[in-house]
């Protein structure tokens, strides 16, 4: 058994693991391990689900801090700080905000739960919503839409958020079409996969001023490049892809890895993981 964390396990590592049964990512992204390698060696890969083991409420966390660093105008605000300013910046806040929720999953629902004590105005989009009209965490949201929707959505939202797993599908979809059809000084936040936005097309919108601000959790290529010239922009939050790296969380999910480990030597079924070969 091999846990994965920030390693990317490509063919060549995968090849020599001659006695590996299980190969699971301590967390949900799995875009780090080759999935078709695996299988032709017959390793099972599996992810920690992010429900209900912290992972989801961590991500969503991160996701209302961003949005409340873009709207306080953080960087401008330590500018302040250093010139001996009062009384600047002018932020705005999330009271009155249309939120764009793009992938509405497990961190989209923590994410919502957490926006409605703001005041904010819930949009989200999702390939598939349930049928029942009483399902709670639907209820959270004030129009749904699917994935046909998503630049009419974007052209709705002050605030859109990024909560989609990357995939051939997903890959660049906030692309120069996206952000285009946003509103004129609306904030960018990621909380997913770098590859989801276009990088070009982020930072040219954010020079030209049509996008209000960006705050990504991850980056288009990591670690991250200190010297990259978007992070030279002040409406511009980065942080170090730590989402879902809390204590609450990597308790959690060290618990599900125990377990596995266990159920694995007795021949067990495993559970608590989502297999995905």
């Amino acid at each position: 058994m091999c846990v994965t964390m920030l390693m990317h396990m490509n063919s060549y590592v995968i090849s020599r693991a001659s006695n590996m049964k299980l190969m699971m990512q301590f967390g949900v992204g799995l875009d780090g391990v080759d999935i078709d390698a695996a299988t032709k060696h017959g390793i099972k890969v599996a992810r920690i689900p992010s429900e209900g083991n912290g992972n989801a409420a961590s991500c969503s966390e991160m996701a209302i801090y961003l949005m409340l660093g873009l709207l306080k105008k953080q960087n401008e605000m330590q500018m302040s700080v250093q010139s001996r300013l009062l009384g600047q910046p002018t932020g705005g806040t999330l009271l009155g905000k249309t939120v764009f929720i793009l992938g509405y999953g497990n961190i989209g629902i923590e994410l919502a739960k957490r926006l409605k004590p703001f005041g904010s105005r819930v949009i989200a989009t999702k390939r598939s919503w349930p049928a029942s009209i009483i399902d709670s965490d639907s209820s959270l949201v004030d129009e749904k839409g699917s994935h046909e929707d998503i630049y009419t959505f974007a052209s709705k939202a002050d605030i859109v958020v990024v909560c989609l797993r990357l995939s051939i599908e997903t890959a660049e979809i906030v692309n120069n079409k996206f952000i285009s059809s946003m509103k004129k000084g609306a904030l960018l936040v990621n909380i997913a996969r770098g590859g989801l936005i276009n990088y070009e097309s982020a930072y040219q919108s954010l020079e030209s001023g049509h996008l209000g601000g960006l705050g990504t959790d991850v980056a288009w290529s990591e670690p991250f490049d200190p010297n990259d010239p978007i992070l030279k922009l002040k409406n511009v939050i980065i942080t170090p892809h730590v989402a879902g790296v809390t204590e609450y969380s990597y308790r959690s999910m060290a618990k599900v890895v125990g377990d596995v480990a266990l159920q694995l030597h007795e021949g067990l079924p495993l559970t608590g993981i989502e297999l995905v070969n």
